[in-house]
C-alpha cells in the first residue's frame, strides 16, 4: 500500500506560496473528478458545465493524508442527491484525504467553482495562512481553510462557515458514498474495510449507512 504522509501543524510563513497542496476530502479525491475543475466541462451527473483553470494541467502529485477534525454530511447535494461532504476542523477525530499539488492559481480556480464563482482571479491566502481559517461567504463552501504544512508547502482546503454541530446532518445517496470511496482506495493508503468503516462512522451517514451497506457499494456491478 502507498504510504500515508503526515502533515506539519504549523503553518508555513510565507504568505504568497506559488504552490499549495489542495486537500479534498470529498468527490475530487477521485482524479478523473478533479479533472473537470481542471480542464473544464460536465462531470457525470452535473447540471452544468466546469469553466476548468487557466492552467489545465492535472497535479504535478497526489499523496494521502489524514486531517486532524470531522468528516459529515449535510445539506442536499443537487447533482447527487443527500448529503454533501463537509469538513469542522475544530471537532475531534480525523478525516481521510487526499493532498493534490496545485500552483495557487490552479487552487484559487478550482476553489471559484466550487463557490459557484468565476475563475480567473488570485485568492489572497495571506489571512488563512496566519490565522488556519478565512471566511470569504457564507456559501457552503466558501470558508478556507490550512492544516498545516507539507513539504514545506500549505495545505488548503474549503468548507462550509458553520460547525459541524450548528446545522441538520443528512444521509449521503449512494452513488456520492461509491465516488468517495473510490478517491479513498485509489490513494492506495487505506483497504476497502478500513474506508467503510470510516465512511460509515461520519455523521449523517452514521445510523443510515451500515459498514457491510457501504462495502456493498464497491463491490463490481455484476
Amino acid at each position: 500500500m502507498n504510504a500515508l504522509h503526515p502533515i506539519d501543524p504549523v503553518r508555513p510563513t510565507d504568505p504568497s506560496p506559488e504552490q499549495v497542496w489542495y486537500t479534498s476530502y470529498g468527490s475530487n479525491m477521485q482524479l478523473e473528478r478533479l479533472a473537470f475543475y481542471l480542464r473544464g466541462g460536465r462531470p457525470p451527473g452535473a447540471g452544468r458545465d466546469c469553466p476548468g483553470c487557466r492552467d489545465p494541467r492535472l497535479p504535478a502529485r497526489s499523496l494521502a493524508v489524514e486531517l486532524t477534525g470531522a468528516l459529515y454530511f449535510a445539506t442536499e447535494s443537487p447533482v447527487w442527491g443527500g448529503g454533501r461532504a463537509f469538513y469542522d476542523p475544530r471537532a475531534q477525530g480525523r478525516v481521510l484525504a487526499r493532498a493534490h499539488l496545485l500552483s495557487a492559481e490552479q487552487f484559487s480556480d478550482v476553489a471559484a467553482q466550487e463557490m459557484y464563482r468565476e475563475p480567473g482571479g488570485r485568492l489572497d491566502l495571506a489571512d488563512v495562512l496566519a490565522r488556519g481559517r478565512s471566511v470569504l461567504g457564507r456559501g457552503r463552501y466558501e470558508t478556507l481553510v490550512c492544516a498545516g504544512r507539507l513539504e514545506g508547502l500549505p495545505v488548503l482546503t474549503f468548507t462550509a462557515p458553520w460547525a459541524m454541530d450548528e446545522v441538520p446532518w443528512n444521509a449521503p445517496s449512494a452513488a456520492y458514498l461509491r465516488l468517495l470511496a473510490d478517491g479513498l482506495l485509489s490513494a492506495g493508503a487505506w483497504d476497502t474495510d478500513a474506508v467503510a468503516s470510516y465512511l460509515a462512522a461520519c455523521p449523517g451517514a452514521a445510523g443510515q449507512w451500515s459498514e457491510q451497506a457501504v462495502r456493498g457499494l464497491l463491490r463490481p456491478t455484476p
